[in-house]
């Protein structure tokens, strides 16, 4: 990238927040955020993690039952117990997503009245899609955004400097 940085849109800085906020994620199974969106405005974040005080994945090991972890709870679970837990509505908002939301995820949303949904990975099939679709919540596929934080060190140190 040349020094005329390209601003990233929108959707792109929230899927962006969302990757950075996988990269809490205890489970080794699958490293998830999601970014509860509203007003161009972060209601809040969550990734999978174990239940407060409890032992994590990457200490202990997975829970497997059925070919799923039990030991986490979901990204977009904890998004939303997030806004729960500090009185924060959720209603109308849209959430960022780095994965197809798994089937309970995705009726969790829809009961949370999340208006819509974007993601850039259809990591797994579930029936989230079907019940997307059934509730009238937008599902938006987008390409995955760079990865890469550009954080233009150089003028702060110039600025710091002068």
């Amino acid at each position: 990238m040349d020094n005329a940085k390209k601003r990233p849109s929108w959707d792109e800085y929230f899927l962006k927040v969302a990757m950075l906020v996988s990269e809490r994620a205890t489970c080794p199974r699958m490293h998830c955020g999601c970014v509860l969106v509203r007003d161009k405005q972060i209601l809040s974040t969550g990734y999978n993690g174990s239940v407060p005080g409890e032992p994590h994945c990457e200490d202990e090991g997975c829970r497997v039952a059925d070919n799923h972890c039990i030991r986490t709870i979901h990204a977009e679970m904890n998004a939303i117990l997030q806004c729960s837990s500090h009185g924060v509505s959720t209603r109308d908002s849209v959430a960022y997503v780095t994965n197809m939301p798994c089937t309970n995820c995705a009726k969790a949303l829809i009961a949370a009245k999340v208006k819509e949904v974007v993601i850039f990975s259809d990591f797994h099939d579930t029936l989230a899609e079907e019940f997307f679709a059934t509730s009238g919540v937008k599902l938006r596929r987008l390409n995955i955004p760079e990865s890469l934080i550009h954080y233009d060190f150089e003028s702060f140190t110039s600025i710091k400097k002068g």
